[in-house]
């Protein structure tokens, strides 16, 4: 009864034609691996700097942190969704455009910036191959 009414209206029966394809499990492991990576990658960039930088590291300024944020959660949406289409290389160009951009600041402190950036590409790639994995089970 419901897709007869769909049918008779053009522009809500093609979308229920788009829709019909579609795995709503996959969809859900699809946004929770970008919500997970979201929410978690910051944490795990801090951790891992503060682990291995000890004290004799001098903290980066309010600004540059927020600036990092921003661009690691950037970096984390594009590597996550290039993993996901098996764009190998352009994650490549991702970390090459990134190392690049800031490599002034690598230079003044180079633990903070390339490991954090070492960091956030490898957790980013490790949620995505998880990712893969369950879309393929699923």
């Amino acid at each position: 009864m419901i897709e007869a009414l769909l049918a008779q209206m053009p522009l809500v029966g093609a979308g229920a034609q788009i829709l019909k394809g579609i795995n709503l499990i996959q969809v859900a492991i699809v946004l929770s691996g970008y919500i997970i990576l979201l929410a978690t990658s910051g944490r795990m960039v801090n951790y891992v700097l503060h682990s291995i930088s000890g004290n004799g590291v001098a903290e980066p300024s309010r600004e540059v942190k927020d600036t990092g944020y921003v661009i690691g959660k950037c970096e984390n949406l594009l590597l996550l969704t290039f993993m996901l289409l098996d764009a190998f290389t352009a994650m490549a160009l991702i970390f090459t455009a990134k190392a690049i951009v800031r490599a002034e600041d690598m230079k003044k402190q180079p633990l903070y910036f390339l490991a954090g950036t070492m960091v956030n590409v490898t957790y980013s790639i490790i949620i995505g191959f998880i990712l893969k994995i369950l879309l393929i089970r699923f």
